[in-house]
């Protein structure tokens, strides 16, 4: 992808996940085995909650609408980093008939077998197909995604910190290059490449790209196929493993939402001292990034960084366990 300097001027952040990404985006993580320790126990978890609520028939119907393949319609994810379920739903059950149609024909172009009966009237834009549309999607986003949204919304405002800063420090190009902590990706003079799972180039000419952070993205970045419809980019973010049993022991979610996911894990990580790389290495990012967030809880007198030889270690303090713990002895 090639920034001209207007469009890198007009490049925009998602204010966080857009709901309906983040509901097509599991649905894929349901039909994989991508990541499995990152989302092992979400599938599990997931899976037994959709069986209690008798929601898997449901479930599968949706999977044939979002196939965990190379195509799945873009009028499922309407937004640009819509925060509001029910405004993403309002604009996909407004998606034009001839779109509808086309999308679908598309997709079972992609699958083998007959056209189900369900589909078949979706594409005609019968209105009974699109309120029971609507009705699935809300079903199963209250019970996949909705529960998750602490850890979700904590993970993509921590992202959208480190965002902020770069912007703040080395403008649009410092934002873009932010992006080469994520495996495969490399910006430089003007050209942004990323892992997209097929050949592709995407051509903006003109318009604002927005960059779209998604919690069930893994690996590869997503962008809509129709070029014509408003230009997304869609990024992972790489929840690290035991976010689940974080988030349900009630873990350190309070603080998480006070410093951001990635500074709480670095405390929580700091039962025994760490250099800067240990650090970048089991939370994923690049050695700066990791360096930052370290220097921030230093200030903050939550940790201490101490040189041993030609290493400098991070130790967490009295008062990061305490906040860590959601726990201040005052006396």
């Amino acid at each position: 992808m090639d920034f001209t300097s207007q469009e890198l001027a007009r490049l925009r952040v998602a204010s966080g996940v857009d709901p309906l990404w983040e509901t097509a985006l599991s649905l894929h993580l349901l039909q994989n085995r991508q990541a499995p320790l990152a989302f092992g126990a979400w599938r599990r978890e997931v899976g037994a909650a959709l069986r209690r609520s008798g929601l898997v028939p449901v479930t599968r119907a949706l999977t044939r609408l979002c196939p965990d393949g190379s195509y799945f319609p873009d009028f499922l994810t309407p937004g640009r980093g819509d925060t509001d379920l029910e405004t993403g739903l309002d604009r996909l059950l407004s998606t034009p008939r001839h779109r509808l149609r086309a999308e679908i024909v598309r997709l079972h172009a992609h699958t083998t077998g007959p056209v189900p009966a369900g589909l078949r009237t979706l594409a005609d834009g019968c209105p009974e197909a699109l309120h029971r549309l609507g009705t699935a999607l809300r079903a199963y986003h209250q019970v996949a995604v909705e529960p998750y949204l602490t850890a979700i919304r904590a993970q993509a405002a921590d992202d959208r910190t480190v965002r902020a800063q770069a912007v703040l420090s080395h403008g649009a190009e410092g934002l873009l290059t932010g992006y080469d902590q994520l495996p495969g990706w490399r910006y430089r003079e003007g050209r942004l490449r990323a892992p997209y799972p097929v050949e592709r180039e995407l051509s903006l000419r003109g318009r604002t790209l927005t960059l779209v952070p998604a919690f069930f993205c893994v690996r590869a970045p997503l962008a809509l196929v129709d070029e014509e419809l408003p230009p997304v980019l869609v990024h992972p973010l790489s929840p690290t493993p035991g976010w689940l049993e974080r988030s349900r022991s009630g873990g350190y979610a309070p603080v998480a939402q006070l410093i951001g996911a990635s500074r709480a894990e670095l405390l929580r990580m700091l039962d025994r001292p760490m250099t800067t790389m240990d650090i970048a290495a089991a939370l994923r990012l690049a050695p700066s990034t990791a360096s930052r967030h370290a220097t921030v809880l230093r200030e903050a007198g939550l940790l201490l960084s101490r040189r041993q030889g030609v290493r400098v270690l991070h130790h967490r303090t009295g008062l990061g366990r305490a906040v860590l713990e959601g726990v201040l002895n005052l006396q």
